[in-house]
C-alpha cells in the first residue's frame, strides 16, 4: 500500500523538503527517516531486484561444474550468496565449491569479500574502490588469453567488465543471480519531470540501476542534459556509495552526496548534514 505524503515535522534540516527515494527494498524504513528529519518522502521506486531461481541458474552452474574454469570472478555479496544456495538447491554444492576453490578468485565489493569467507575462499584479487572500473585496473596485468572465466553478475549485463574480459582473450560464462526490472514506467517519467520542473529538492539513489533507469527514459524524450544540469542546480543527487556515485558522474551529475558508510540510513544523514551546511 502506497504511504501518504505527510508534510515534514518542524525538526532537522529535512524541513518541508521533498525527498525521492528510488529503491524499493526498505522503502517504509527510509521514508520514517526522512520525516523524523523533517522531510516529505515521495516514493518513487524505479527498479525492483528480483532473485532468479535455482532452475534459472542451473545450466549455468552445471557447465561451470562440468567444465571447470581458470578464474571465478564476483561482483556482489547478495549474487554470490544467491549463486552458492542455488548451487545447494540443485545438489551440486561441494562440486560447485571444488571448482570455484581450485580457480583464482577475484571479487568487487567488501560485502562480496564477506560472502566468499562463508564458503573458505579468499580472492586473490580484490578491487580498490567497490567498483567494475576498480576492479578491472586490479585485473589489468592479468593474462586472460584462453582462460575460462566464470562471471557473477549484478543483476543486468556489465559491458564495460564483460567487453573488457573478452578482449584480454577470455572464454567467459556469465551468471545473473538476480534480475533488475522496473515495476512502473509512469513512475519513472514522473520522476523525471518532477526533478526537471524543480519540483523536488532531492532524490535519492539506492543503487546503480536506478540511476541508468532514470537517465534511459530521459535519453528516449531527449532530455538527459537537461536532466542532469537539474541535479547539478537544484535537486540534490544523493548515492548510496560509489559505484552509485560513478554511474550519476558518467550522466554528467557531478553535484553528489554520498556517505563514508554504505548504509541507506547513512545517506539520509549524510543528506541532512548537506543542508545544515548550506
Amino acid at each position: 500500500m502506497k504511504r501518504k505524503e505527510k508534510r515534514g515535522k518542524n525538526v532537522g534540516n529535512l524541513y518541508e523538503k521533498r525527498i525521492a527515494i528510488t529503491g524499493s527494498r526498505k522503502m517504509d524504513e527510509m521514508c520514517t527517516m526522512v520525516e523524523k528529519k523533517g522531510g516529505i518522502p515521495l516514493e518513487r521506486p524505479l527498479q525492483e531486484t528480483i532473485k532468479c531461481t535455482p532452475e534459472e541458474m542451473k545450466a549455468a552452474i552445471k557447465s561451470v561444474t562440468q567444465n571447470g574454469t581458470d578464474w571465478s570472478i564476483f561482483t556482489t555479496g547478495i549474487g554470490t550468496h544467491t549463486l552458492f544456495e542455488a548451487a545447494e538447491s540443485i545438489g551440486l554444492l561441494d562440486e560447485f565449491i571444488q571448482v570455484i576453490g581450485a580457480s583464482r578468485i577475484a571479487s568487487r565489493g567488501y560485502k562480496t569479500v564477506q560472502a566468499l569467507k562463508k564458503y573458505g575462499f579468499t580472492p586473490e584479487i580484490v578491487d580498490g574502490d567497490g567498483t567494475n572500473a576498480g576492479l578491472l585496473h586490479a585485473l589489468q596485468d592479468v593474462s586472460f588469453s584462453g582462460r575460462n572465466v566464470f562471471l557473477q553478475l549484478h543483476g543486468e549485463p556489465v559491458p564495460a567488465l564483460e567487453n573488457t574480459l573478452v578482449e584480454k582473450g577470455a572464454n567467459l560464462s556469465c551468471v545473473l543471480p538476480y534480475k533488475t526490472t522496473v515495476p512502473n514506467p509512469a513512475m519513472v517519467r514522473q520522476l523525471v519531470d518532477e526533478v526537471i520542473a524543480g519540483e523536488i529538492e532531492a532524490v535519492l539513489f539506492t543503487a546503480t540501476p536506478q540511476v541508468r533507469v532514470l537517465f534511459q527514459e530521459a535519453e528516449k524524450r531527449q532530455l538527459s542534459t537537461d536532466l542532469a544540469k537539474a541535479f547539478n542546480e537544484i535537486a540534490l543527487a544523493g548515492s548510496v556509495g560509489k559505484v552509485t556515485t560513478g554511474t550519476l558522474h558518467e550522466h554528467g551529475v557531478t553535484r553528489v552526496v554520498a556517505p563514508e558508510h554504505e548504509r541507506m540510513g547513512a545517506l539520509i544523514v549524510a543528506i541532512d548534514e548537506y543542508y545544515k551546511a548550506n
